[in-house]
């Protein structure tokens, strides 16, 4: 998985431009070269809360894996999987795309249970910006100027695993600033 360092994290979105130019190569002259890294197709996303706190927001790779438990696709007669599923040799999550339904459950379950990665698209309703880990080179991690991201094992137990940016934000805040106050909101 990748991990955040709050500590070190200065909100550059350096790490959303890597991914969106990883993920999304263009064909250039019977090539792919990396895409133009426009951070909307990231799959790290960088969240700004005010006061000034900043969290950058990946997928977990839960053990559990509620988002995978949530799909109504049945499992696949042959592999098992359902439309939306944990990918054996890179342990991300991957989805399905011809048997997705785009019911968005997925996301729902991702959003409620743990980190809310998972966005549906708006047109077809299924699920995006779930990390690929770039294939086991993740190139956020290389290209972060602050090293405030690192390709490391899953362990549930390391602070802030698994949570939102909202709780992120708000421990940080607290932590930061005396305040868990985020313009009226709590």
């Amino acid at each position: 998985m990748v991990l955040v360092d709050y500590s070190k994290c200065t909100g550059c979105r350096t790490c959303e431009t890597a991914c969106s130019a990883s993920n999304h190569p263009v064909p250039v002259g019977g090539k792919e070269l990396p895409g133009l890294g426009n951070p909307y197709y990231a799959n790290i996303r960088l969240h700004n809360f005010n006061p000034d706190v900043d969290v950058a927001n990946v997928c977990a790779m839960c053990a559990d894996t509620p988002c995978v438990r949530a799909c109504r696709v049945e499992p696949d007669g042959e592999t098992g999987r359902r439309a939306l599923y944990r990918d054996e040799a890179t342990h991300t999550i991957r989805n399905d795309s011809a048997r997705c339904i785009g019911c968005r459950s997925c996301a729902w379950a991702c959003a409620s249970q743990r980190t809310g990665t998972i966005s549906p698209n708006p047109a077809t309703g299924k699920p995006e910006r779930m990390c690929t880990l770039c294939g086991g080179d993740p190139q956020c991690v290389k290209k972060c100027p602050f090293s405030a991201l690192s390709y490391v094992e899953v362990r549930n137990n390391r602070k802030f695993y698994g949570q939102g940016p909202e709780k992120i934000a708000a421990q940080l805040a607290r932590n930061w600033y005396g305040t868990a106050d985020f313009g009226g909101l709590k």
